[in-house]
């Protein structure tokens, strides 16, 4: 969309708006054609008008150009590098499009405006943000002189509705042998983490697992950026945020999970775990609140011990407090991987309490693969049937 076009129909409308409108309203349809015509910048043909009219409301109030991409169901993130073009994932890995946005400058329009919307601030002062759009989609924009040939945008589409692990099963994702068995783990309130790299589906898995919950039970989620989205009846959300421009008001997961552990919780979820969260998560896993979840990026289940040990140790907890922590209050490891188009449970594992008792440090042991069941098998169905499940 031409800037100048755009620029005079948003002081167009600007003009044109009614008082008796509420703050925030967004522009319909006739408000951009009336805009359009007030400024003799509509095309004189029909087809034509409404081609413009659409592109003016993706500009005015959606992601322009990339709208049409991020309302595709198929689609789960979008990447711009820049002017040099725009990726998308399907599940197949990331592919080029033909969607183009123009140049660096409008495409730092389109993040700051994004951005603003989220009520975050994007400028060369602060040339970086991540923030929830209203749909919510996850969007991250970081601009030059950071993004040397940026502006770089990503998004991640939200899903309203949480898959059920039939679907998975359809999917490939988990077999159903091991569906079984994790509908079984949420029943019996075990803690657990799931683990992953990037795009491997653990925040789908993790709501996945939350919507198989007791309905009765309360859901406390502590977010950077609310993504989890459990079919469940009560689920409830908190979310971080980044200081203002003079540096203050930023409230972070540590300070949400403190506030979690007051609002009656039976389950406490931490959506991604990635720093001092970690102790507190710890924490109230060892209060009595059980069949609390986080997720957490590592590259195999036999990493997650060490990956925790690097988020909890540079924020003062020791490491043997960090492993009296976990075998008290975390076992269990759901741990996906990507292979070719396919996000899959690789592994269900147990992290081993005996390594931590004679000082041999915490190892992994595996209880089911997609193979079937691995040397911990026992060990976790004796867990669950401690629990009645």
């Amino acid at each position: 969309m031409n800037l100048d076009v755009l620029g005079r129909v948003r002081r167009q409308l600007a003009a044109q708006t009614r008082p008796d409108r509420p703050t925030g309203h967004r522009p319909e349809g006739a408000d951009i054609v009336r805009a359009l015509r007030a400024t003799g910048t509509a095309p004189p043909d029909q087809s034509g008008l409404l081609g413009m009219t659409e592109a003016l409301a993706h500009d005015l109030t959606g992601a322009g150009p990339l709208q049409p991409l991020l309302e595709d169901p198929t689609v789960t993130d979008v990447v711009v590098n820049g002017a040099n073009g725009v990726w998308i994932d399907r599940g197949e890995g990331l592919e080029a499009t033909r969607t183009r946005l123009g140049d660096a400058e409008a495409i730092r329009a389109l993040a700051c405006r994004l951005a603003a919307a989220a009520g975050r601030r994007l400028d060369s002062g602060s040339p970086y943000a991540d923030v929830r759009l209203p749909d919510g989609t996850r969007f991250h924009a970081v601009l030059p002189p950071v993004a040397s040939e940026g502006p770089y945008l990503s998004f991640r589409t939200h899903r309203s509705t949480a898959f059920t692990l039939s679907q998975l099963v359809e999917a490939d994702t988990v077999t159903a042998d091991m569906a079984e068995l994790l509908l079984r783990l949420v029943a019996a309130k075990l803690n657990f983490l799931v683990t992953g790299g990037t795009g491997t589906g653990k925040t789908t898995m993790l709501a996945t697992l939350l919507s198989a919950a007791d309905p009765t039970e309360r859901i406390v989620i502590v977010e950077d950026a609310a993504e989890l989205a459990p079919d469940h009846p009560h689920t409830l959300t908190l979310e971080s945020r980044p200081a203002n421009i003079e540096g203050a008001g930023a409230i972070d997961l540590a300070a949400l999970v403190k506030e979690a552990l007051r609002m009656r919780p039976n389950r406490i979820i931490v959506g991604e775990c990635r720093g001092a969260e970690v102790s507190e998560l710890l924490g109230a896993l060892n209060t009595g609140h059980e069949g609390g979840a986080g997720t957490l990026h590592c590259n195999t289940a036999a990493d997650a011990p060490a990956r925790l040990e690097a988020l909890a140790l540079p924020h003062g907890m020791p490491r043997a407090g960090l492993h009296a922590q976990l075998v008290a209050a975390l076992r269990v490891i759901v741990h996906l991987r990507r292979t070719g188009p396919r996000r899959q449970v690789a592994e269900i594992a147990l992290i081993d309490t005996e390594g931590a008792l004679t000082g041999r440090g915490l190892t992994v042991a595996t209880a089911w693969t997609r193979h079937g069941p691995g040397p911990a098998a026992g060990i976790l169905e004796r867990l669950m049937r401690e629990r009645g499940a």
